[in-house]
């Protein structure tokens, strides 16, 4: 067969977290979830590792995951924190790449990426090595191997760029046909135009560079890669097949490989069930032999490139200006503000090469007097970034200097190491992509500038804010309640900046809402508690303690000693500063008690006045989880007292509603807003159970249609969904367990049998493995007349045939 497809996903979201924490904290935006990246690995890259594959009634026949038959990258930084926040994912990724060695010749589907999605052709020669070197390293730690090939951050290139590729041992990258500027046959001397996208995509092309080494490149089909991120062909499985199956040209001989390349996102996230689209296609395709599945290491192997080609220099596949997009107002942006421009964003950039560009002599002056090469230091720190282990981290500066550093020379390097990795987190290309400078996206850019400024100032003292905000000064917002981005500067980003004692404000007010104070997670900080001790009268709560707070990523340190006051609510005034002495602290503790046991609250908030001078804090320097902890905390009363109210009117008035719907009659708005609330309320209470009385739930579903209740849909949902993957785990874990069995399919009969649209994937997911297992075994034993069996295959079958599977 000389027919070959290869699908491409660019898994990829810009690392997201707080650059003081190294943990992405709280998004409204992407409710009902945490974060973005949580919302998009439920919605995209959870599906991708376990994709449903569908009969035509809409039953689920097979399950299997796209990784391991497609080609496809993930961020590194996107990775990291999949490890840490959805490792079930995480290792279903790397586990599908071990799959699709077997599966194409020993080459794997994964590839890399530079390293967090840096714009390559605009960045510097050191930065564009560091982002190589930092893609390969982490791809090995994570998969095992050397990736063949490497993602650019939007397949942004030019020759410089290839040529780190290729030095790096890189054996091929993926373009847009866009950037193809001419090609030939090898050996042959007429070039030919390629312009235009007038490349033959169906074939891999060699790329001579100018040091005498060469890289495959990969021109993916535009139209059809297209069509599958705006033109809705994901809407159909078969159609998606089709289209991949009618490229190719039926009249030659030669090996011809169609190919496409998008955001793995589309699958999934920016279209819902995508990823199903997808696994049908792969599988239809391959059931009926239309072509071979391949991968680009794979291809390469069996035909490599009898052509050669050459790019243009500077482009992109997502700006037909080149790479204007990251540094000009180019035209080019995600529309639906035909008012809005962009001129914002050659201040941004020229502020950033000023940061890298005031920040490299300082780097490498201090680094050569602890004794290291500074950048083949900073090339060797992923080595730390991926592993933070104490031991290891001594480790690591003993192999990297030529003598012994001392405590506070340790900080040094680590500092500096810290400023040129947030230095280079800057530069994400999300930054520019969009439309408006005080967006999430550059905004986090600027919080890594400014975390790496306030490093630069820890080590040289200079004041580098000032001139880094005439650059903000000059980005214009869009939006009239900024007006440019230094006033979202001081708004957004000042405030999230931490020091050592704000970490320990941060200990102290939250200690007065944990339940071990003396034990607190601090992100990437740790406090040990030396001294602690609460007081409390009635609603009012004093703690004064004296802790040690230390930074996990520089080691820099600091005694404290602190007081802070709870009057209710969110109602916090408190203090914290550098531990003085044991009788200056002996003086506060006595003083602050003295006047909180007295009763004497405005004396109190006095003190810490005193005392703390104008290292005040109160509930709103909390960091953003620990704020919504402890309102949910404050609210909790709230809502129960509320609720109680409502209570009350609904069964005080219970007959008169009934009697208004019963004639078909709107209830007046403040009584069909009690029945929305108490009957959600019931429901809630009733899925949440440790074991859900299926009348009750079935009682009050009715209830809802009775009444027109408008359910808050989305925590009924969840909250069904949570039960019935729970059940599941335990009949996982105890399958002959058929009582539990049968009331699982209970339950799924009364929810399928209502409005309610619970989330079955997880549920399914394990189903579907008993299927293999459990079910297997037991159905041997049916064939061999086994009664308890053969009961057990048929209760089975009814749970899976309820969770929309077929046998």
């Amino acid at each position: 067969m000389n027919k070959y497809i290869c699908i491409h996903g660019h898994f990829y979201q810009p690392p997201r977290e707080n650059p003081w924490l190294n943990e992405v904290e709280l998004q409204e935006s992407a409710h009902p979830f945490h974060d973005w990246n949580e919302r998009i690995t439920a919605e995209c890259y959870a599906r991708n590792s376990a994709s449903r594959i569908q009969n035509g009634k809409g039953q689920i026949v097979d399950i299997m995951n796209n990784y391991a038959r497609m080609s496809f990258n993930f961020g590194p930084t996107l990775l990291e924190w999949m490890e840490k926040k959805a490792p079930d994912i995480y290792q279903s990724i790397l586990d599908a790449d071990k799959e699709s060695q077997k599966r194409f010749s020993g080459h794997g589907s994964a590839i890399g990426q530079v390293y967090n999605h840096m714009i390559m052709p605009l960045a510097n020669a050191r930065d564009q090595h560091t982002q190589v070197v930092w893609g390969i390293y982490d791809f090995r730690k994570r998969f095992g191997r050397d990736p063949e090939g490497m993602w650019l951050g939007e397949t942004a290139a030019n020759t410089d760029t290839l040529e780190v590729l290729a030095e790096h041992g890189i054996k091929f990258t993926i373009l847009s046909p866009y950037q193809a500027k001419r090609y030939r046959k090898i050996d042959e001397k007429e070039w030919h135009n390629a312009t235009g996208a007038k490349i033959d995509p169906k074939r891999p092309y060699r790329c001579t560079l100018p040091s005498g080494r060469t890289i495959a490149l990969f021109f993916y089909d535009a139209p059809v890669s297209q069509a599958i991120a705006f033109e809705g062909l994901l809407e159909s499985g078969e159609k998606f097949a089709h289209r991949l199956t009618t490229t190719f040209d039926e009249h030659s001989k030669d090996p011809q490989l169609m190919h496409i390349a998008t955001d793995g996102e589309t699958y999934g996230h920016h279209h819902r069930f995508g990823e199903m689209a997808l696994s049908y296609a792969l599988h239809h395709i391959e059931q009926e032999e239309l072509a071979k599945i391949t991968i680009y290491g794979e291809y390469l192997e069996l035909y490599p490139p009898k052509y050669e080609a050459e790019i243009i220099e500077n482009t992109s596949w997502s700006c037909m200006h080149g790479v204007e997009r990251w540094r000009s107002d180019c035209g080019c942006h995600t529309g639906g503000h035909d008012d809005w421009n962009q001129a914002w964003r050659a201040p941004v950039r020229e502020g950033f090469d000023w940061v890298r560009d005031q920040l490299e002599p300082l780097y490498e002056q201090e680094m050569r007097q602890l004794g290291a090469d500074p950048w083949q230091t900073r090339n060797n720190y992923i080595q730390v970034i991926m592993d933070r282990d104490e031991e290891h981290v001594r480790e690591f500066i003993h192999s990297q200097t030529n003598r012994e550093l001392s405590k506070g020379e340790q900080i040094k390097f680590l500092k500096l190491l810290e400023m040129q990795y947030h230095a280079m987190l800057m530069y994400t290309s999300c930054g520019w992509f969009f439309d408006e400078v005080t967006g999430i996206e550059t905004m986090q850019d600027i919080l890594y500038a400014t975390r790496a400024l306030q490093l630069a100032k820890d080590l040289s003292g200079e004041d580098y804010e000032t001139k880094f905000v005439e650059f903000l000064r000059r980005a214009k917002s869009n939006n009239k309640e900024y007006g440019d981005a230094s006033k979202a500067y001081y708004k957004i980003v000042q405030p999230t900046q931490l020091d050592l004692l704000r970490v320990g404000a941060h200990y102290a007010v939250s200690s007065l809402f944990a339940d071990s104070p003396e034990e607190l997670p601090l992100y990437s900080y740790k406090a040990t508690s030396e001294y602690y001790e609460m007081l409390e009268a009635g609603r009012q709560r004093l703690a004064i303690g004296k802790a040690f707070i230390r930074s996990t990523i520089t080691w820099e340190e600091v005694d404290v000693s602190f007081g802070v006051l709870h009057i209710g609510d969110h109602q916090l005034f408190g203090g914290v500063r550098k531990f003085v002495s044991p009788d200056a602290f002996a003086t506060l503790h006595h003083e602050l008690s003295s006047a909180f046991d007295k009763g004497n609250i405005t004396e109190v908030i006095m003190l810490l006045d005193k005392h703390f001078e104008s290292h005040n804090y109160s509930f709103w320097h909390l960091f953003r989880d620990d704020q919504k902890k402890i309102l949910d905390q404050v609210l909790e009363q709230t809502m129960r007292s509320l609720e109680h109210d409502f209570q009350q009117v609904y069964d005080n008035n219970y007959p008169l509603m009934a009697a208004i719907k019963n004639v078909d009659m709107n209830l007046p708005r403040p009584l069909q807003i009690t029945v929305d609330y108490i009957v959600t309320s019931r429901l809630l209470e009733a899925l949440m159970a440790e074991r859900v009385d299926v009348d009750t739930v079935l009682k009050l579903l009715k209830e809802v249609d009775r009444m027109g209740v408008k359910l808050d849909e989305e925590a009924v949902n969840y909250a069904a969904t949570i039960h019935v993957e729970e059940a599941m785990y335990y009949l996982e874990e105890n399958p002959d367990d058929t009582e539990h069995m049968l009331y699982l399919t209970e339950l799924l009969t009364v929810i399928n049998g209502s409005s309610l649209q619970p989330e079955y994937w997880q549920s399914q997911n394990i189903a579907f493995k008993m299927r293999q297992t459990t079910y297997e075994i037991n159905r041997k034993k049916q064939d061999e007349k086994n009664e308890k069996a053969d009961a057990w295959c048929k209760q089975f079958e009814e749970l899976y045939k309820s969770l929309n599977l077929k046998i």
